[in-house]
C-alpha cells in the first residue's frame, strides 16, 4: 500500500492507508529517542530550498532513529543552484546518491516535478502555499493520539485559512473522516475555492465563521495558524481583525474541558503563551510526533 510510494498531496492517500501509517507510527514512538536498524544502509536526501525548523530536524531524527543516513542541504547557498542548476538536475544528482528524497520549496508543483524526475520516492515536505501532506499527517495523528479516533469530532480551523498550506492539505486529510469543520477567519482569507469544491464534493461538513467566540463552546479541537500581515493591502484592516483571531484564556472559559489546541509551529502572537501550561495547550507534543510519524512514513516507503 505504501511502497515506494511519493507523498505529493493528501489526495492521494485514503483512509485506510491514515489508518495504518497512525498503527505504525504508535509502534514507533518507543523507538522516537532510540535507535533502530531496520533501514541499516538506507540514506535519505533532504533538499530544503526554503526555512525549516520542524519539518526538517524531525525527518532528519526520524531517518537517524531508524538506523539510516542523511544528506542534503538547507538553503541554496553553496550549492550548484546558486551556479544556474535547474531544479530537475538537482534532484537527479540527489536520486542517484539516495534511496529516498525529502523537499521544500517555495513554489507550487516544486515536490511534483521531483517526483517526475526522480526514480526514488519523493516527499513533499511543503510547497507553494498549498501542499503540506506529511504536516497535515501529524496533525490527524496528534487528535488521533489524543482522542483515539477522529469521527465525530467537531474541528475547528482558525486563521488565515487561505495561504497556509498547512490548512489546505489538512482539509484534504479531515475528508476522509465524519467531522463536522468550523472554518474561522476573515471573508477574504477563507479556504481556496478549489479546497473547498474538493473537499465539499468528498462529503466534508464544512461551516463559516469570523468569530471563534461564536462556536468555542462546541469545538473539540482548535487548530491556530497566524493571521498573515503581509496579505492585508490596508494595515488599518489587519490590526481590526487580529485580536479576533488569538485565542486567549478568557476565551478558553467558554470551552470544552478536554478542547485540544493544535498549531504547526511557530507562532507569532496568535496564542497567549499564558495557555502553555494548560491541558488545551497540545501544540507541543503535537510537533514531538512528528518524528514517530515521520519514521512510520519513511518506514512503510522503503521497508
Amino acid at each position: 500500500m505504501w511502497r515506494g510510494r511519493d507523498v505529493i498531496t493528501m489526495r492521494d492517500f485514503g483512509r485506510s492507508e491514515l489508518e495504518e501509517l497512525f498503527e505504525t507510527a504508535k509502534y514507533m514512538e518507543k523507538y522516537a529517542k532510540s535507535r533502530v536498524d531496520f533501514l541499516k544502509g538506507k540514506i535519505m536526501a533532504v533538499a530544503f530550498f526554503e526555512p525549516s525548523t520542524r519539518t526538517r530536524l524531525s525527518f532528519e531524527t526520524a531517518m537517524r532513529r531508524l538506523g539510516g543516513d542523511v544528506i542534503g542541504f538547507w538553503g541554496a547557498e553553496g550549492t550548484s543552484v546558486e551556479k544556474g542548476e535547474t531544479l530537475a538536475d538537482t534532484i537527479r544528482m540527489l536520486d542517484a546518491y539516495s534511496n529516498i528524497i525529502v523537499i521544500r520549496h517555495k513554489l507550487e508543483g516544486a515536490a511534483k516535478l521531483a517526483a517526475e524526475v526522480a526514480e526514488s520516492p519523493v516527499i513533499n515536505g511543503g510547497d507553494g502555499a498549498f501542499n503540506h501532506p506529511t504536516q497535515a499527517m501529524l496533525d490527524l495523528y496528534t487528535i488521533w493520539r489524543e482522542f483515539g479516533h477522529i469521527d465525530g469530532l467537531n474541528i475547528g480551523l482558525m486563521g488565515d485559512l487561505r495561504y497556509a498550506r498547512t490548512i489546505n492539505s489538512l482539509l484534504e486529510a479531515l475528508a476522509n473522516f465524519d467531522v463536522r469543520t468550523f472554518l474561522i477567519s476573515p471573508e477574504y482569507l477563507r479556504p481556496r475555492a478549489e479546497t473547498l469544491d474538493y473537499v465539499k464534493s468528498r462529503g466534508l461538513k464544512l461551516s463559516f465563521h469570523t468569530n471563534v467566540e461564536e462556536v468555542i463552546h462546541e469545538l473539540d479541537v482548535l487548530y491556530v495558524v497566524r493571521v498573515q500581515r503581509e496579505r492585508f493591502l490596508d494595515p488599518l484592516e489587519y490590526e481590526r481583525v487580529k485580536g479576533s483571531y488569538r485565542v486567549t484564556l478568557e476565551i478558553l472559559k467558554k470551552a470544552k474541558k478536554h478542547l485540544a489546541i493544535l498549531h504547526p509551529l511557530p507562532r507569532v502572537d496568535e496564542i497567549d503563551h499564558r495557555l502553555d501550561n494548560t491541558p488545551h495547550a497540545k501544540y507541543f507534543r503535537q510537533a514531538a510526533l512528528g518524528v514517530p510519524l515521520r519514521m512510520a512514513l519513511i518506514y512503510l516507503i522503503l521497508s
